[in-house]
């Protein structure tokens, strides 16, 4: 079972949109971690334990968000962590149902939305 924290891993393989991600997640309150890629974003879920979500973009290198999303699956220590896929990716609203995300959000990102999408499943931040 994921427990409500304030620890949200971002993945995201453009280094100004995960910086960004980060820079505003953070002013909010949370605890953030990031990954340039799936695999990456693999090895620190492994050794940090779940966080409370994943923002994750679908087209990476080295492992993309299709495949990581496919691992978390398998898994059942991480199979339960809510995940926002944050993409500009065309496919995504047609396999959404198939990824089975907690949420949807589409580039250019709007801060509105991704803020109330990530209070609700995070829960406001302890500050």
């Amino acid at each position: 079972m994921i427990e409500k924290t304030g620890r949200i891993l971002v993945v995201e393989d453009d280094l100004d949109i995960r910086s960004i991600l980060t820079q505003l997640l953070m002013f909010e309150g949370y605890d953030v971690e990031e990954a340039a890629d799936g695999a990456e974003a693999l090895a620190l879920l492994r050794r940090d334990g779940p966080p409370a979500l994943i923002l994750l973009d679908l087209m990476m290198p080295v492992m993309d968000g299709w495949q990581l999303r496919a691992e978390l699956q398998r898994d059942p220590e991480l199979a339960s962590i809510p995940v926002v896929i944050v993409s500009a990716d065309v496919r995504v609203e047609q396999e959404a149902s198939r990824l089975r995300v907690a949420g949807l959000l589409k580039k250019p990102l709007q801060i509105e939305p991704l803020l109330e999408l990530v209070h609700r499943i995070c829960g406001e931040p302890a500050r």
